[in-house]
């Protein structure tokens, strides 16, 4: 499951210090392969917990059939802040995993993450089995310091007994007709207050990021100079106006009454698992846990409504993003964890294996296909979305994920009212973003 979690500016800002923490050089070529019978204790920080820290432990351990004498220490709930200690202070893990591809180019290009060149070019692994969209987010600038373990590709989730009490009997293709629908669907009591939500708009809540909702909308971030390119891009000028409408139709006070009494997100409280919503955004690991902890709600899901204006050019896109894999510098077992990672994105066995287990999608193109894979009706519409070919993700930077935030706080200010003139807000945006990424240097 990939958690869209923000990090923090103060651990952001630190990764550029991992440049001088403790460990050997990150470029000093590839280090050798363990001998088959050499005895190593090879450690794995991850952010996984509960039952999916389990199953990639499971994952992890079918390394031993190639290397038996290998030892893997798994250990969960270490987040990228924690990451980013261990390497400053000369202790990091020999693998570490992240769910946020937004620091990929800090990653990369402070050296936090050793580069993974000298080893690609010594065994060549098929890089083209992983979607193009997918390799993007595990480089930075021809700097690919990670590799993917299973991705998450995000679409629409709709509850089938909503949509059909309201009439409704396919998911909504375009952003009018979703629109259209969130109304439908949407169930108020006599004083005004919202009992069940469409849909809901709000910037930043659940999945609705704008890294996310971007493809869906055709909206660019970059101009043709390299520059950010928000002010100009239709798409997002469109997006802001579409949620703008939703939030004055439930009313802005209302609606965050309303978003204040909802469940976590990976939470049983979660409001698409207590009826409270009608659709969503979200990815496919959903699936797992609606069948665990809601069982009762009946659920489809089909690929994210797009701009209407746009229909013909981003029908079946898709944004996909999901758990990097990086050897950190400073790490005492290079060579072993550059054929654990290794293991792990490429062996197609435990690729599907893994995927079954936690529900997410595989990382290569053979995977997809594998007889193996279990998919049913509503995973499948994930899996016909990492085939399409038309996935995207998010732009990598050197400043992690403050273009992100930049455009979160201010679609909380226009969707609060706070905030009038789109052009204007987009321009300040664009500024932020440009400022911050000529102060990084990278």
């Amino acid at each position: 499951m990939r958690k869209t979690l923000l990090l923090s500016v103060a651990a952001a800002l630190s990764l550029t210090a991992c440049a001088a923490g403790g460990g050997g050089n990150a470029n000093s070529g590839a280090a050798a392969a363990p001998g088959k019978d050499d005895k190593i204790t090879l450690t794995v920080w991850s952010n996984y917990s509960d039952r999916e820290y389990e199953e990639v432990t499971k994952a992890l351990n079918s390394f031993k059939k190639k290397y038996p004498n290998i030892e893997i220490k798994h250990e969960g709930s270490q987040d990228d802040d924690k990451i980013t200690a261990g390497i400053r202070s000369g202790n990091p893990p020999d693998v570490a995993m992240s769910f946020t591809t937004d620091n990929i180019g800090s990653f990369c290009s402070t050296g936090a993450f050793q580069e993974l060149k000298p080893y690609i070019d010594r065994d060549k692994p098929a890089l083209d089995q992983i979607n193009e969209a997918v390799r993007g987010y595990t480089e930075y600038k021809g700097n690919r310091c990670a590799l993917p373990m299973l991705t998450d590709i995000y679409g629409l989730y709709f509850n089938t007994d909503m949509l059909s009490a309201a009439g409704l009997s396919k998911p909504p293709t375009t952003t009018s007709e979703l629109l259209d629908y969130a109304k439908k669907t949407t169930k108020k009591a006599a004083d005004g207050s919202i009992e069940v939500a469409g849909f809901l708009p709000t910037m930043m809540f659940y999945n609705n990021r704008p890294q996310i909702w971007a493809p869906f909308f055709g909206a660019e971030w970059e101009n043709s100079s390299g520059k950010s390119g928000l002010s100009g891009s239709e798409g997002w000028t469109e997006m802001f106006k579409f949620q703008k409408e939703l939030v004055d139709f439930y009313g802005y006070d209302a609606l965050e009454r309303f978003r204040a009494g909802l469940g976590q997100e990976y939470s049983a409280d979660h409001a698409f698992h207590q009826g409270k919503i009608a659709m969503m955004m979200d990815g496919e690991y959903r699936t797992a846990f609606l069948k665990a902890q809601a069982p009762n709600i009946k659920f489809g899901t089909a690929p994210f409504p797009v701009l209407d204006s746009k229909k013909a050019e981003l029908q079946g896109v898709g944004f996909t993003t999901g758990t990097i894999m990086g050897i950190p510098k400073g790490a005492k077992n290079p060579g072993a964890a550059w054929e654990l990672i290794k293991h792990m994105t490429f062996d197609k066995e435990t690729i599907v294996s893994l995927a079954n287990a936690i529900k997410n999608v595989p990382s290569t193109k053979e995977s997809l296909t594998d007889p193996a894979l279990e998919v049913d009706e509503q995973f499948k519409t994930f899996i016909d979305l990492a085939k399409s070919g038309k996935l995207k993700g998010n732009p990598v930077t050197p400043i992690g994920d403050a273009h992100i935030k930049a455009v979160g706080d201010f679609a909380a200010e226009w969707q609060s009212g706070k905030a009038t003139d789109l052009k204007a807000g987009f321009e300040s945006v664009d500024k932020s973003i440009d400022d911050q990424i000529a102060k990084s240097g990278k």
